[in-house]
């Protein structure tokens, strides 16, 4: 299992078209084989950072939903919304 953690830096007024490109990545992203889970989660002291918490079930599933077309197409255009570069941390279970 891989645990996902990744941190986006919205821009000041662009949180809704945000939400609007990552819902489609999403939605897809559910469909994705071994995709356990894929939850954003918006930041209850500042509402400009957006965390997308994922779940997997191995680094090929990750990687392949990495090279997906979805994937490649709204990831993208998410940064354009950003403040700053996002931070992404893997995470595997300690035995």
């Amino acid at each position: 299992m891989i645990k996902v953690v990744a941190k986006n830096f919205v821009k000041e007024g662009q949180t809704e078209l945000f939400l609007e490109r990552i819902n489609d990545l999403i939605v897809e992203t559910l469909k994705e084989e071994g995709c356990m889970s894929y939850e954003l989660f918006q930041d209850v002291k500042d509402p400009t950072i957006f965390t997308m918490i994922e779940e997997w079930e191995s680094t090929f599933h990750l990687t392949n939903h990495m090279n997906s077309p979805h994937f490649k197409q709204v990831v993208p255009t998410l940064g354009e919304l950003t403040s700053k570069e996002g931070e992404i941390n893997v995470y595997t279970p300690v035995k």
